[in-house]
């Protein structure tokens, strides 16, 4: 069984402009189609900062759930049947955080920093960000009957 959350401080950042938005909304309150408009946008950008506050992967009996919370909008899951190889990673800045697809790279699903699982699903790739890429990875090979990547295998056999 494997649960693991991940906190990022980047929906603090949404609230800022939310805020900023919600005080020009009332200083407009007597013109109303601006007045409404813009406090809209800061209610999306509370929702957004709502549904990008953590990043939650955990087994979920036959699959791999990847999901952004508290407001459960965002996610997906991996079939375990259709992982065929798992390697811990590192993301580029190209990858970027949040949920999007690369050309070439494939699907980046990530909330903070760039440290990531790169599980490959036959000729497709999506990486999965956390700061526990370790410990997933060994979950993943482990559950899926996958051998441990060469630079793991290589670790165990060190000397002590």
């Amino acid at each position: 069984m494997y649960k693991h959350t991940q906190q990022s401080p980047l929906h603090v950042l949404l609230y800022l402009p939310a805020i900023f938005l919600f005080f020009v909304a009332w200083q407009l309150r007597n013109d109303l189609p601006p007045s409404l408009v813009i406090s809209v946008v800061a209610i999306c950008l509370l929702v957004l900062s709502l549904t990008f506050q953590r990043l939650t992967v955990k087994d979920d009996d036959e699959f791999l759930d990847i999901h952004y919370g508290p407001l459960n909008w965002f996610g997906t899951r991996i079939r375990y049947a259709d992982i065929t190889d798992v390697n811990c990673g590192k993301s580029s800045w190209i990858d970027g955080w949040g949920i999007h697809f690369i050309p070439f790279r494939g699907w980046t699903i990530n909330l903070w920093g760039f440290e990531c699982v790169e599980i490959t699903r036959g000729n497709k790739m999506i990486r999965i960000g956390t700061d526990d890429s370790e410990n997933l990875a060994e979950f993943l090979r482990e559950r899926c009957g996958l051998e441990p990547s060469a630079e793991t295998a290589n670790e165990s056999k060190l000397p002590v």
